[in-house]
């Protein structure tokens, strides 16, 4: 039953996400360790604030020290850059957070990292299903977590320090300090504040924090930062007079931002940003990365500065391999992860939002303003995204249409090429774009379009979910 995402491993708790199923999934990464020779610098593993997310830590380490494989244990909820970060620093071969990043919070899940703090890319996590698949788990070798702590094969860990220091390191910390900004951060009940609000104190920044205790339930709301989920933030930078809102999913590797307008700026535009920023304003040269559902203005930007945007499935792990192979100087996806060279080669909430603020401190500009300098130059793009829940039947007809039989809709605007690379992508010959594919961690097929006008994007959309008969039924 275990089968990894574009996100990891996630399950509803109580249903696939338990125990054995835990257990099982670490014996396959204790094999794979133990067959490559990789065990001397030993595992580490850490947690976010969900249901059962500290306990499966502990259960995970068990299996470890009942391998001989010493488990590092990260003693705090912990974002998952700081594990991926962990990993990193301390040269080990693989890590693991327990996390269901920005899913309900019925779920809970399982990250994999390779060395330098990538995420599992597919050869590592076929691999672990192989070994899943032939194990028996009753055969599963344990320790009880105290004695593992007695004989020194699990330790508690906390490298909260060394990971915000490497941030403040690559941040001008001082441009921040000479202009008093005003921010207000939401964790959405996750991980994000200790590290982002001891950056932005550091730099001499106002912080006022909401949404900041523990709720296992996110306050009744999926903890991804969007438009609809973060209307208490829209409001305090309002009301408050902010010069920029900041929030991260709940393991805080995503990001969301409220502009000093109060108006929410999607993770299309922050990419767009910063890559903007890094090469006009930092003088960095470099490609950019992005998946398949994500803003084509990247590529004009660019383009502008003799430079590629490369194109590549949903999933960071090929984002992260794409900048490695070409040097990429940003990688990011419309959902709000990205990364920039020299940094973690995973998303990155928290750096994300040190390097925006650094952005305005530097440029001296507020993000409406330097978005609209961007926009003068290149011109806009418009989004449209759409969810839609699905039974194996729609899942098994609508996989027929689009991607056996590969038939498409009569769409109001002319075909320039078509995609199947993940789902399928169609390219309009006005520049626009529409991609209809299922998701790798949640039961939902999403529709993403953009064009020149939201009209348009919407024109697109609908003649889409008329071909596949999605009505208000289906809608998430």
């Amino acid at each position: 039953m275990i089968k990894f995402g574009t996100g990891g491993w996630r399950a509803i708790i109580g249903d696939d996400f338990t125990k054995a199923n835990v257990q099982l999934l670490t014996a396959a990464i204790a094999k794979k360790m133990l067959e490559e020779e990789k065990t001397a610098g030993g595992f580490v593993i850490g947690y976010d604030r969900r249901f059962l997310s500290q306990e499966a830590a502990c259960w995970a380490a068990e299996v470890m020290a009942g391998q001989g494989i010493l488990c590092r244990v990260i003693h705090r909820e912990a974002p998952t850059p700081l594990i991926m970060f962990t990993v990193k620093y301390y040269n080990l071969p693989y890590g693991m957070a327990v996390t269901a990043s920005h899913n309900p919070a019925v779920y809970n899940g399982i990250k994999v990292f390779m060395k330098g703090g990538r995420d599992a890319d597919e050869l590592l996590t076929g691999e672990l299903e192989k070994y899943i698949a032939e194990m028996d788990p009753s055969e599963i070798k344990t320790i009880p977590f105290d004695e593992g702590m007695k004989s020194g094969l699990i330790q508690w860990i906390d490298p909260m320090n060394q990971y915000i220091d490497s941030i403040i390191r690559s941040i001008n910390m001082d441009a921040i300090r000479s202009r008093n900004l005003k921010i207000a951060l939401d964790p959405m009940y996750g991980v994000s504040k200790t590290a982002l609000q001891t950056i932005l104190l550091t730099a001499r920044c106002d912080v006022d924090v909401i949404h900041e205790r523990r709720d296992a339930l996110f306050g009744g709301r999926l903890p991804a930062p969007n438009s609809k989920t973060l209307s208490s933030l829209i409001n305090y930078v309002q009301e408050k007079h902010c010069d920029i809102g900041i929030a991260t999913d709940g393991d805080a590797d995503r990001l969301g931002v409220i502009d000093d307008q109060g108006e929410f700026l999607h993770p299309n535009k922050i990419l767009v940003l910063l890559y903007y920023y890094l090469m006009k304003f930092k003088g960095w040269h470099g490609a950019a990365v992005r998946n398949i559902a994500t803003t084509h203005l990247l590529d004009r930007i660019a383009e502008d500065f003799g430079e590629t945007c490369y194109e590549v499935p949903v999933g960071f792990k090929y984002i992260s391999s794409k900048m490695v192979e070409t040097n990429a100087i940003i990688g990011g996806e419309s959902s709000g992860g990205l990364t920039v060279r020299g940094h973690i080669q995973g998303k990155d909430g928290i750096y994300a939002a040190a390097l925006l603020v650094e952005m305005m401190a530097t440029t001296g500009r507020s993000l409406s303003e330097l978005y609209a300098e961007i926009t003068d130059r290149y011109g806009s793009y418009e989004t449209d995204e759409s969810d839609y829940r699905f039974s194996q039947e729609d899942k098994e007809r609508i996989t027929g249409i689009l991607l056996k039989d590969k038939l498409l809709p009569e769409f109001p605007y002319a075909i320039e090429k078509v995609s199947y690379m993940d789902g399928c992508k169609v390219y309009f010959q006005n520049g626009g774009w529409i991609i209809a594919r299922f998701s790798g961690t949640e039961p939902l097929l999403r529709i993403f379009c953009e064009m020149p006008t939201l009209e348009a994007a919407q024109d697109a959309r609908n003649a889409f979910c008329e071909f596949l008969s999605l009505n208000e039924s289906h809608s998430s």
